[in-house]
């Protein structure tokens, strides 16, 4: 069994222990909130659910780390944001993909693809461990 140790912890996910890097998770946000938008309007909570049924429970974002992501691709003009007003009366905000978020998308999308074969030729194919 291998352990690889990050900050005195240890995390066992299925019989691997593993951590995805905080690195890892910046440079990935991006792409994947722009992807996850062309599925339709959505808003934070749902983003985190859809980021974890996707993952298979083993990217677990937080609000802390969604919103300044968020926030910051509406600022670059990316996506739009807009409240709603629910059923119950309650506000919620949505967010939804803007022309040139989708153009961003597509170049997001080449370098990553770019970065995977890369990793494929070098590593060759392997089984997920995680």
């Amino acid at each position: 069994m291998y352990l690889i140790r990050r900050r005195s912890r240890y995390e066992n996910i299925k019989g691997v222990f593993q951590m995805i890097s905080k690195d890892l998770v910046a440079a990935s946000a991006k792409p994947l909130i722009l992807s996850l938008l062309t599925e339709g309007d959505s808003y934070g909570y749902k983003i985190i659910q859809r980021v974890q049924e996707l993952s298979g429970g083993k990217m677990n974002w937080k609000d802390g780390m969604l919103y300044p992501v968020l926030h910051r691709l509406e600022d670059q003009k990316l996506i739009l944001s807009e409240w709603r007003v629910l059923e119950n009366g309650r506000k919620r905000k949505y967010y939804s993909l803007r022309v040139e978020g989708k153009k961003a998308l597509e170049r997001e999308k080449k370098q990553w693809m770019l970065v995977h074969s890369t990793f494929l030729k070098l590593w060759g194919v392997q089984r997920c461990l995680i």
